[in-house]
């Protein structure tokens, strides 16, 4: 069962590659940046701000 996920923390974070906005993707759970091209993992309510750990858009 995954945490909730709080959409105030979220509207908080900023891209690590480029700190742009990010958008949030409820249905697949990731944080996109369309300026860096990458979506990031949200775990367990925890979104996981690592380049490594992103996978990369179309």
């Amino acid at each position: 069962m995954s945490q909730p996920t709080d959409r105030r923390m979220l509207e908080a974070l900023v891209c690590p590659v480029t700190n742009a906005v990010l958008t949030y993707d409820a249905e697949k759970q990731e944080l996109i940046s369309k300026a860096a091209h990458l979506a990031f993992p949200i775990r367990d309510g925890i979104p996981i701000m690592l380049v490594s750990e992103a996978r990369q858009l179309d």
